[in-house]
């Protein structure tokens, strides 16, 4: 059976984005914010509003709930969450040496509850996991996003970037065919916007539910017909880090709402 005409017209239009003489490479890093429509900025901007806020009310709920043989919580050990959370998520991905490895915040959220607190971990892509995110994240709102770049990570970078720059799928594309040659330009009414991940996790109006950095990778990979990696596995944080430091000094947003 033929493909419906809306699906070919935007296979022919996505397979046009890779034809040569068409970049328009973008220089400076602008958050996705300013590609959204008035009412979705309104949404993001009130915090009452703001759907993501559900996730920080129960992250923050689990910041204090005990887990655990011991019955530790993270604001045992931590404290506040408002003080010692402060900046770290504009930190990560980070490399962990006792672990040697490059983690991004679920994964060292992970490694804390197995280690330290003796209990189960919440799987990479539970609500807990998104919502401790977001709590967390919430205390880098409005510091730049920087990830530290050194000799341990600068092997993941170069992985991230290979992954970023990459031709997949079926439709043979690119991260950068669209989030740096035609950023700005408009795919069926939707502007296409730089990539940036300063905002996650988001609440995205087309999913009518939150989501990680992870997930929307994986939905733009499935957009291009092509076999995601695995939530949490190297390849995805590698191009996390990538991506966070690609968007460079962009203002950390969490929690995000994008459509």
């Amino acid at each position: 059976m033929p493909a419906p005409r809306p699906l070919m017209r935007l296979a022919a239009w996505l397979c046009a984005l890779a034809l040569p003489g068409l970049a328009t490479a973008q220089d400076a890093p602008r958050s996705g914010y300013s590609y959204m429509e008035p009412e979705t900025q309104a949404l993001q901007d009130d915090d009452f509003l703001n759907p993501g806020f559900f996730l920080v009310d129960q992250g923050l709920a689990l910041w204090q709930q005990p887990m655990g043989p011991e019955g530790q919580s993270c604001a045992g050990c931590h404290g506040a969450v408002e003080t010692a959370m402060r900046g770290v998520a504009a930190r990560y991905p980070a490399f962990d040496p006792a672990a040697d490895r490059l983690m991004n915040l679920e994964l060292r959220i992970q490694a804390e509850m197995a280690g330290r607190m003796q209990a189960t971990p919440f799987d990479y892509s539970a609500p807990e996991m998104l919502a401790l995110t977001a709590v967390i994240s919430l205390q880098s709102r409005g510091l730049e996003m920087r990830p530290e770049i050194n000799d341990e990570t600068l092997p993941y970078l170069d992985m991230g970037r290979e992954i970023y720059e990459t031709r997949r799928g079926q439709l043979n594309l690119a991260c950068l065919h669209c989030h740096d040659d035609h950023a700005g330009e408009r795919l069926r009414g939707d502007v296409i916007s730089q990539g940036q991940i300063n905002a996650f996790p988001i609440y995205r109006l087309l999913w009518s539910e939150a989501g990680s950095r992870h997930r929307m990778f994986e939905w733009c990979m499935q957009s291009v017909r092509a076999e995601p990696f695995a939530r949490g596995s190297d390849e995805f944080v590698a191009l996390e880090l990538y991506l966070a430091q690609r968007g460079a000094g962009l203002a950390m947003e969490a929690p995000g709402v994008r459509r």
